[in-house]
């Protein structure tokens, strides 16, 4: 398999998690909660999503990741998630950015950036940080307009 392909199908597997993280996000909706999805895949399997549920737990570490990373640990059993792959809709928080460090997550798939709080290259880079204990490997910008879209929407509507 030459290179090109092998990228070509890497790139559609990204996509084809991506949008079941996009599908979390759209539950945030449901509750006026900003639409951020995750999705936690172990072996090709999905073990743990989430989405934001700041405003309907009134709790402000209610986010999608810190939600994904819970129900993964839960499925697995372990607080470890080395073979894992984190999918998520917006580039994570210093928060989110610390658990994902944390519980030594492999690998960090990111939607859309966040310019304002991203703490995974943008803003910060505590997840791609030499001084801590474990770095996952980041790749930005996979269906990066779908998830930028269902942010921009949300603002949109909740200033008007």
């Amino acid at each position: 398999m030459d290179e090109l392909t092998e990228n070509a199908i890497i790139w559609r597997q990204h996509s084809r998690f991506m949008k079941m993280a996009i599908e979390e996000a759209q539950t945030a909706l449901k509750h006026s909660d900003v639409p951020v999805g995750a999705i936690i895949v172990h072996e090709n399997k999905v073990i743990g999503k989430g989405h934001n549920q700041v405003e309907l737990l009134s709790d402000p570490t209610a986010h999608a990741e810190m939600i994904a990373i819970s129900s993964a640990a839960a499925t697995l059993d372990d607080k470890f998630l080395n073979d894992c792959t984190m999918y998520v809709t917006l580039e994570p928080c210093p928060m989110c950015a610390g658990a994902i460090v944390w519980s030594r997550i492999g690998r960090l798939v990111i939607g859309a950036l966040d310019a304002k709080a991203g703490a995974c290259g943008s803003l910060f880079n505590i997840a791609g940080s030499e001084k801590l204990n474990h770095k996952p490997e980041i790749i930005h910008s996979i269906l990066e307009d779908e998830c930028a879209e269902l942010l921009t929407n949300f603002f949109k509507t909740k200033r008007q």
